[in-house]
């Protein structure tokens, strides 16, 4: 751990040294994932020609690297640094429903640098802002993990606590942040909708707490202006009174995700088998586009 905070004290510009070499292994010696890169990559934009998919493919082997470095800055950046480097627009649209005496969900999917995007809200509602995360087996890096999604007093919440976690807090007015674009566990509910031109699993566990307690939902939408620097737009994805329509908040979850992709291809996790799982001829299709 110690390492770790000493290599972060450097400037970002420097670690960026080191991930432009590890850039060259990963995209050219070892090729990390390719074979999936290129499916999901395949899939996703059949219009595009070989050779424009292989430049995304390249931009995110970037991305990939040099999140690295960023994460790892991260681990001591300062407040002014990092307000500098992430940008939130539209905060007020979760700080005026908090200061309300509201609960609001935030969902995110893995656009980089999500780990930036979780510490960029938190520094501006502090210990008002929860994240619900995956435990990592390894101790040291979970350990790792904690502190960095703590730093600015938000609470990183693991994931088989949180229903009890929210029952207790239910009342606490804060942001809860949620990875909507996870692959769910095989022996949870699924729901099976088009995403990048193929049927994926969604777990719909957002959009069922929302429904059940009337909470408002916001999304980002993620742009990188320039290398090291993230602007996070949030809007609002669904409000109460909500419709009777099942699905309706995943849907437009997708669908937002899928236009932010499209804009910014080489920031989402190509790496990440998403569609590996498969729907069994047994279970509902649910809505399919």
């Amino acid at each position: 751990m110690f390492a770790f905070r000493l290599i972060s004290r450097l400037p970002l510009t420097l670690l960026y040294l080191f991930t432009d070499f590890l850039y060259l292994i990963i995209c050219y010696v070892i090729r990390y994932r390719k074979d999936v890169i290129d499916l999901n990559l395949h899939h996703a934009f059949p219009e595009k020609s070989a050779s424009e998919r292989n430049r995304i493919k390249r931009h995110f082997y970037r991305n990939f690297t040099d999140s690295f470095a960023e994460t790892v800055k991260l681990l001591t950046i300062s407040k002014k640094e990092l307000d500098k480097r992430v940008k939130i627009e539209n905060s007020h649209l979760v700080l005026d429903r908090i200061e309300q005496g509201e609960v609001v969900i935030g969902l995110t999917a893995h656009f980089f640098n999500w780990e930036a995007s979780l510490l960029g809200i938190q520094s501006i509602l502090g210990h008002k802002s929860e994240v619900v995360y995956q435990k990592v087996t390894n101790p040291f890096f979970e350990n790792l993990m904690q502190g960095l999604r703590s730093r600015f007093g938000g609470r990183p919440i693991e994931r088989t606590s949180f229903q009890r976690h929210f029952l207790k807090e239910r009342n606490n007015p804060r942001l809860i942040i949620l990875a909507a674009d996870q692959r769910p566990e095989v022996q949870e509910n699924r729901y099976w909708q088009n995403f990048m031109n193929r049927e994926t699993a969604f777990y719909e566990g957002a959009e069922k707490l929302a429904k059940k307690f009337n909470l408002r939902v916001v999304s980002a939408f993620v742009t990188k202006p320039k290398r090291g620097h993230y602007l996070f737009t949030y809007e609002t994805l669904a409000e109460p009174p909500f419709k009777d329509s099942p699905h309706s908040i995943t849907d437009l979850f997708i669908q937002r995700t899928e236009e932010n992709i499209r804009h910014e291809p080489a920031l989402y996790l190509w790496s990440h088998d998403r569609w590996k799982l498969r729907r069994p001829p047994f279970e509902d299709a649910g809505k399919m586009a």
